[in-house]
């Protein structure tokens, strides 16, 4: 009979010292592999980990991040000032009007080709995409199955941690209004995320 280890730790506060010690988001199947679990048990402890890190009993300046089905440790985005005074980063790179307006169309179509949001935007979005890319904020995710192949993009866990989104499910919901991606409560959420970037 193979019994798995028991771990005489608390769950939660070891997966959140494993994730502190990653350089990467982290898999369920990883966290499973590392601590011989099953699954359920570490979904179980990562959502025990996230009530504790959002708790207002006891705060705390980290946040869970889930993305594409990995996880990781980051900084709350109430705390961007100090921590990018920390770090001395420069606050100088904004984003540009067209810039928001690309990252809202992709974060909630997502996959899309530049075509899509050329269709979307009413304008060419090739310097928009470039920067970014650049930035980080976006990636190429495959080909789309159409004449062409153009590329796909999808927004990065970078752009979750710049807007202070723990998920991509945690962006505000979209006015559907004749199909159209641009809804200016949409866009108002991003500037407000963005102004505190």
């Amino acid at each position: 009979m193979n019994e798995q280890p028991s771990i005489p730790f608390d769950l939660a506060a070891l997966i959140e010292a494993l994730l502190f010690v990653s350089s990467a988001p982290v898999s369920i199947n990883q966290l499973t592999s590392a601590l011989q679990i099953s699954p359920s048990e570490v979904d179980s402890a990562l959502q025990k980990l996230e009530q504790k890190l959002t708790s207002t009993t006891h705060p705390s300046y980290l946040r869970l991040q889930k993305h594409q089905g990995r996880y990781q440790l980051t900084t709350a985005a109430e705390i961007a000032s100090y921590v990018e005074r920390f770090l001395g980063l420069e606050a100088s790179s904004r984003l540009t009007q067209a810039g928001l307006e690309t990252l809202a169309v992709i974060a909630y179509r997502q996959p899309i080709t530049r075509p899509q949001i050329e269709a979307i935007r009413g304008v060419n979005s090739d310097s928009v995409l470039k920067t970014l890319l650049s930035k980080g904020l976006i990636q190429e995710v495959g080909r789309a199955d159409a004449p062409g192949r153009p590329i796909l993009f999808a927004v990065t866990t970078e752009f979750l941690q710049h807007f202070g989104f723990n998920s991509i499910e945690e962006l505000p919901p979209w006015n559907d209004e004749s199909d159209k991606r641009t809804s200016k409560e949409d866009q108002v959420s991003l500037d407000k995320a963005h102004s505190e970037f």
